[in-house]
């Protein structure tokens, strides 16, 4: 199976980090994102925020969803820039109570893209990183439908279908 490139927490992510984290800060479900929907592309938005000690707004693709047989049970995604222009990431905050080792499955259409590890816990949940390569972004763009997929236990994976209709709009107007 391939592996995602995991985002590395350095100082040149920082700015962007602290976007997302602003925009998901204390919250307590998914869909309780914080931000102003600055426009809607399909089925993500753009929020943006300005975090404190940030020098301006910053914004964020995102998306959130939650499992067709567990409605107390969701995900974000969110897409964003680097703070140096350079990079795109891809955070997935799931819910707490996953099981970290096992890390965060994606499928594109049903074909495997890779797993991720999660970074972090936060008090909305578990943080996997990615930093989107090219291919990513085109599968990303093309696709129709990223299955992201979380274990609560060994043999329990939990996967969360979600439309990528829009994306590639909302990324390209991504400021």
């Amino acid at each position: 199976m391939a592996s995602l490139s995991p985002g590395r927490l350095t100082g040149r992510f920082a700015a962007a980090l602290t976007c997302a984290l602003g925009i998901l800060a204390a919250t307590t479900a998914p869909s309780e994102a914080q931000g102003v929907v600055r426009s809607v592309h399909a089925d993500w938005q753009i929020r943006c925020d300005t975090p404190p000690g940030a020098q301006g707004e910053q914004c964020a693709l995102i998306q959130s969803v939650t499992a067709e047989d567990r409605a107390n049970v969701g995900l974000t995604v969110i897409v964003l820039k680097t703070a140096d222009n350079k990079s795109r990431l891809m955070r997935i905050v799931a819910p707490m109570g996953v099981l970290l080792p096992s890390g965060l499955g994606l499928k594109i259409d049903n074909e495997d893209v890779g797993r991720a590890g999660f970074v972090r816990c936060l008090p909305n949940g578990c943080v996997a990183e990615v930093v989107m390569d090219g291919n990513l972004i085109k599968q990303m763009r093309t696709g129709q439908t990223a299955t992201f997929i979380i274990f609560q236990t060994p043999e329990e994976g939990i996967g969360f279908p979600m439309s990528l209709k829009g994306f590639g709009e909302g990324f390209d107007k991504l400021p």
